[in-house]
């Protein structure tokens, strides 16, 4: 566990400090899930693979996860690429091995289906030209977050949501994403804007998400859900605020002083 969260404070600032005051059990089930995700991110995102080994590697996530043996078949998987894969995929096995065995079979089943249409996005070479396609894409990469959050809160102590609005929850974190990255993912060649989509399109887009986001939380009654769902909406908010003002990235400060202003 310790150095599970050490791989969530390098990877990212915005989930490490919910998920490091979670209790313990949860802790466990969401840290796990979130780095199994980070690391099948990190095969699509890869500057240096080549397309094709992109499918294959998820394609082959995706099997192991759908097997009897996760570990081991995700071992043999991505093992002969270690010299070219980060650490937080190469250790893949290890974040699974984390989740209580309780409800591995909700978060491996939403690993799986991850890995699976990230394949498809890479095969399709991200072909987004139309608003449906980017909310197929952001599904795809973070709206079954949202839903698979759901199921691990209804696990952890039967708290019930909307899952419509979970996925605009995962959904609305992913544009801020889009939105903060769109130099970076041009400068290799991928644009997630929709046909005739400027910064005002994806602005109204994402600020409609964080909206059914806030509904989202406010249904929520307490409890862990809530605590860990405020802190990283409200760094949406101040992110998407900062873009629309000309800036981009939130200092560290910024986001200390955020946090430190949730009730």
């Amino acid at each position: 566990m310790n150095d599970a969260m050490m791989m969530l404070k390098k990877t990212s600032r915005t989930f490490y400090i919910p998920i490091s005051r979670l209790e313990s059990g949860l802790k466990e089930a969401v840290a796990s899930a979130y780095l199994c995700m980070r690391a099948i991110d990190e095969i699509e995102d890869h500057e240096e693979l080549a397309d094709d080994l992109k499918v294959e590697l998820l394609n082959g996530v995706h099997d192991a996860f759908q097997s009897s043996d996760a570990i081991t078949e995700t071992q043999k998987r991505l093992s002969p690429y270690r010299d070219v894969l980060p650490a937080v995929t190469m250790r893949l096995d290890e974040w699974a091995l984390l989740c209580p065995a309780t409800v591995n079979p909700v978060v491996y089943r939403y690993i799986a289906m991850m890995a699976k249409q990230m394949a498809e996005w890479v095969h399709e070479g991200w072909n987004i030209r139309t608003e449906e396609d980017l909310d197929r894409y952001t599904y795809s990469v973070a709206g079954m977050v949202g839903e698979m959050l759901s199921e691990i809160w209804f696990w952890y102590d039967g708290t019930e949501t909307d899952h419509t609005k979970a996925v605009a929850f995962g959904r609305g974190l992913q544009a801020v994403n889009i939105l903060r990255n769109r130099a970076e993912d041009l400068k290799r060649g991928v644009n997630f804007y929709p046909e005739g989509w400027g910064m005002k399109e994806m602005l109204q887009y994402t600020r409609r998400n964080l909206k059914t986001a806030d509904s989202y939380i406010l249904e929520l009654k307490g409890g862990p859900a809530l605590e860990f769902c405020k802190i990283p909406l409200t760094l949406a908010h101040a992110t998407v605020k900062l873009i629309a003002a000309g800036g981009n990235k939130l200092t560290r400060e910024a986001v200390m002083k955020l946090v430190g202003s949730i009730n």
